[in-house]
């Protein structure tokens, strides 16, 4: 099989040749910086291309052409994106973390100040590109083609807040639902564009929300039921009119909430934090295993940062076991690989995956 035929048999649960592998959410530049040094190679971004190379999967975008105001670096060092938030890089000593430094919805009151706000319009992206982007990743071996982002919460949350998104959704439901609203209009245009642009090459859709924290979920079932399911079912029922697949990104201990996500919609669970609470590869194949295919599983908060190259193959092995059983798993770390991440850690993960380094 290619690339792309083992990311696709996975998902359809059918067994592939060997397990797909996905690099997920990347490494991040300390831990880059290291293995250039190790690897010989020349700098970061050479170390960024070379481990993408061993994945089976590929991301694409149609580029940018909106207004100069939106998706700019602003001469402050902050960055502002097509929503109109603004992040600033927030040093950890090593690296740093781009923070959000202004919610430009934080002081609405009322749903009419809605329509002053300028929403991200679809026809700020180029999708006539998007066919000869695809073809130049398929190139030098055929990888499935992942497009994303549709996070619909978290983009509603990051111009409101997360605390004021939070009570809206408690004693302000009508705005809540509004911001929700627009910004699901947003993402169900562009993605029907790009799906289109396309003409069947993209395989994937990237959606995301975090709807879990370390010890459970970040809102009752019965709020995410009514608030925020329905937005993603229509997200989802797009992208399977063009038969493409769904993934769906959430962090945290979510296991009581993945019947509700089958029945939303998704193909792809992605990123299996199996730090948090109550969160089991076990029982996640045992019960979900025939209608859901796995991405991730592999700890960024433990094994990767603390454990040894034993420990490293031997979480490889032991997730390729229980969740690669009769297809259905692409293996992943659960986020992105962080500072503090022994290099030699990274080399053994990927020789256990079956993608070694030099």
């Amino acid at each position: 099989m290619n690339a792309k035929e083992r990311v696709l048999a996975a998902i359809s649960h059918r067994q592939p040749d060997c397990i797909p592998f996905s690099l997920g959410f990347g490494v991040n530049p300390p831990v880059r910086k290291q293995l250039a040094l190790l690897l010989g190679l020349q700098d970061e971004h050479a170390v960024e291309q070379y481990l993408n190379s061993k994945s089976d999967l590929v991301w694409v975008a149609p580029p940018y052409i909106g207004p100069s105001e939106r998706n700019i670096k602003n001469a402050d060092g902050s960055e502002t994106d097509i929503w109109g938030v603004s992040r600033r890089a927030v040093s950890y000593g090593e690296g740093s973390y781009d923070e959000i430094c202004h919610y430009p919805l934080a002081e609405i009151e009322d749903v009419s100040e809605l329509d002053d706000y300028l929403f991200p319009d679809p026809d700020w992206f180029d999708y006539a590109a998007l066919p000869e982007i695809i073809r130049q990743t398929q190139e030098e071996c055929p990888r499935a083609v992942v497009l994303g982002n549709a996070n619909i919460f978290e983009s509603s949350w990051y111009m409101r807040g997360l605390e004021n998104m939070m009570v809206d959704l408690l004693v302000d439901p009508e705005l809540a639902d509004a911001i929700l609203e627009r910004v699901t209009n947003f993402f169900y245009e562009f993605m029907k564009r790009c799906l289109e642009a396309a003409k069947g090459g993209i395989d994937i859709i990237f959606t995301a929300d975090d709807i879990g924290q370390q010890n459970g979920l970040l809102m009752s079932l019965d709020t995410w039921r009514e608030h925020i399911k329905p937005h993603h079912q229509r997200i989802n029922e797009l992208v399977h009119s063009y038969h493409a697949k769904v993934m769906y990104h959430t962090d945290g201990a979510v296991m009581e909430a993945v019947g509700e996500l089958i029945d939303m919609g998704i193909d792809v669970l992605e990123a299996l934090q199996f730090d948090a609470r109550g969160m089991d590869p076990c029982v996640l194949k045992k019960q979900y295993g025939d209608r859901l295919c796995f991405h991730g599983g592999i700890s960024v908060q433990s094994t990767l940062p603390f454990g040894t190259p034993e420990e490293m193959t031997k979480e490889v092995e032991q997730r390729i076991a229980v969740l690669g059983e009769n297809g259905g798993y692409i293996l992943a770390p659960s986020h992105a690989i962080q500072a503090g991440t022994p290099p030699e850690n990274v080399l053994a993960f990927f020789r256990a995956a079956g993608r070694p380094l030099k």
